[in-house]
């Protein structure tokens, strides 16, 4: 059943109400799921709560945006290999066809003791469990002279949507022989290869439209995911257009000044004509409210069944969650999924679980059919979730493995996907 705003709106209070004054009415009915946010992670729980269940729980997904644009893959759409409209995706089949009710608000509050969650609009949804996908938010001050206001000057397209148009029309009004600059973010932060695509597909927009450009990448780290993999692609591709700053040389003293265009880098002042400003993350808000993230910003869970270690009640999956070896990318956020959705089943419904198995693959485009991959397999050990065995692309591959690469990339997101939203 799909509840559009006003009808949930006037019932929301009522039902509340009544939940909260007859406790032995509430424990009779089905038990009540609350999956906050609509991404990778929070998409394909409730679908699958939805879907195993066979409709014996009440499955609620609470989710801001109407229309879920990826982060995963935005970057092909700077580049010029997708078009916007095809990373956008809407909640219609997860209502229609598995009786998930989609509720667009924001959640605003959770208390933990009543296990309820609090919507800007005013009203509020109790739960037996609760699923935080909330993806990342912004560490305030983490480049010194940028904050969320400034992200229209310098913006981080690091939410996919209107931002990532932004960028991209940024990138392509450049003026000729102009800078582009992305500062990078220190460990960790969400899908590690995606500020280096992203200079990759910049530089792709910058090879055929303005020749004379440059690339500058201000990197806080000393080395990052695919390097060898991305700078030899660099070099082939885009010769003398590319030049990554380390901290060895300033990359992790970068001040940006959004009003002039300015970067500084160990005091030293450059003009640049767009600056990708990607800044350091921790947890989505939610879970910080929520009383669930540690001293670095993120939510510790349980490896196998991706419970907070605050409280048993709640799961947190993919950016948000502190677990282990697993990267923060679309794919994880997934397979997280899988397994909380699993776990909630047995607790709730008595259903069988078994043992916790995770896969990631992350792959990055660097040139027309020059595609790149890493991946791993993981299992729950009782500290963290654990890298069991990896792989990843080779430098010097032939031009056929490299379309291969891509070509599975394609089919993983249509695979994906469909996935999360049916």
């Amino acid at each position: 059943m799909t509840l559009n705003r006003r009808k949930f709106l006037g019932t929301a209070a009522a039902t509340t109400a009544a939940a909260l004054s007859a406790p032995m009415v509430r424990a009779m009915g089905k038990p009540r799921v609350v999956v906050i946010g609509g991404g990778a992670g929070g998409a394909t729980v409730a679908r699958y709560l939805a879907k195993d269940s066979k409709g014996a729980l009440d499955v609620t997904l609470v989710e801001p945006t109407r229309k879920y644009y990826t982060c995963f893959f935005s970057n092909l759409y700077i580049g010029g290999f997708r078009d916007f409209e095809s990373i956008g995706h809407t909640y219609g089949k997860l209502a229609s066809e598995y009786g998930i009710n989609v509720v667009h608000d924001w959640a605003v509050g959770i208390d933990r003791d009543k296990k309820i969650v609090s919507l800007a609009g005013g009203y509020a949804l109790p739960y037996d469990r609760l699923v935080l996908s909330p993806g990342i938010d912004f560490v305030e001050g983490s480049v010194p002279g940028w904050d969320i206001s400034n992200q229209d000057e310098m913006p981080h397209a690091y939410k996919a949507g209107s931002q990532t148009q932004l960028l991209k029309a940024q990138v392509e009004n450049m003026r000729e022989g102009g800078t582009f600059c992305l500062v990078a973010p220190p460990n960790p932060f969400r899908c590690p290869p995606g500020p280096y695509e992203r200079v990759s597909m910049v530089a792709h927009v910058l090879k055929a439209k303005n020749p004379t450009a440059k690339i500058i990448i201000l990197d806080p780290k000393p080395k990052f995911s695919k390097m060898a993999l991305f700078q030899e692609g660099w070099a082939e591709h885009y010769p003398g257009m590319i030049e990554w700053i380390g901290p060895d040389f300033g990359g992790a003293n970068v001040e940006v000044r959004p009003d002039s265009m300015e970067v500084v880098v160990d005091g030293e002042v450059t003009k640049v004509d767009v600056c990708n400003v990607i800044p350091a993350q921790k947890a989505g808000r939610i879970a910080e409210i929520a009383g669930i993230t540690n001293d670095k910003g993120w939510a510790p869970v349980v490896p196998a069944t991706m419970q907070s270690r605050m409280d048993e009640n709640i799961h947190v999956l993919g950016d948000s969650s502190h677990q282990g070896d697993m990267p923060k990318s679309g794919f994880s956020a997934n397979s997280q999924a899988k397994v909380c959705a699993m776990a909630i089943r047995g607790a709730l419904l008595g259903s069988k679980v078994f043992p916790a198995k995770y896969s990631n693959t992350c792959w990055s485009l660097i040139d027309t059919d020059d595609g790149i991959k890493v991946g791993a397999s993981y299992e729950a050990t009782p500290e963290k979730i654990a890298k069991v065995d990896g792989f990843i692309s080779k430098t010097g591959e032939p031009a056929e493995l490299r379309k291969a690469t891509y070509e599975e990339s394609l089919g993983w997101y249509e695979g994906i996907t469909k996935d999360m939203f049916g």
